[in-house]
């Protein structure tokens, strides 16, 4: 007997590779059709309930407003100047020492957004974390 010889009559082993391309293809094809893409299946959420529909502002015991041209408004007192140390002492005095005291934001749709900026870096600054900016609904057109 003899092995390994290359003789006339012996060809060369191949594989054929057409089949397993045609199997990865199903493969692919397969996944892409049964994957999901949803990113929130996982959670689990159990959201808070309310007896009775408060709006924020009922609630809130600080209310900073700002007009279309940037005016401070804190409660309904308008600050004189539009720096952060004057926006930081009207909510101080406001405020007194409580930091837990939830604040609404109301701004005008065309206030530059600097303004905003100006008035969120106040209150962290001061610690406050509990802020809402309050939005009207949207109107169908």
């Amino acid at each position: 007997m003899k092995f390994g010889g290359s003789g006339p009559g012996l060809d060369e082993p191949e594989i054929n590779l057409v089949s397993l391309v045609d199997v990865v293809f199903c493969l692919i094809i397969f996944l892409v059709v049964t994957t999901s893409f949803n990113r929130h299946s996982g959670l689990k959420l159990q959201l808070p309930q309310a007896n009775a529909p408060q709006s924020a502002q009922q609630v809130a015991k600080v209310s900073i407003t700002i007009d279309a041209e940037g005016h401070y408004y804190v409660g309904q007192q308008q600050i004189a100047s539009r720096d952060l140390a004057s926006l930081r002492a009207a909510i101080t005095r406001a405020a007194g020492s409580r930091r837990d005291l939830p604040v609404v934001l109301t701004v005008d749709a065309r206030t530059q957004h600097q303004a905003v900026v100006t008035a969120m870096e106040a209150l962290g600054e001061l610690g406050f974390e509990k802020l809402s900016i309050a939005t009207a609904p949207e109107t169908k057109r």
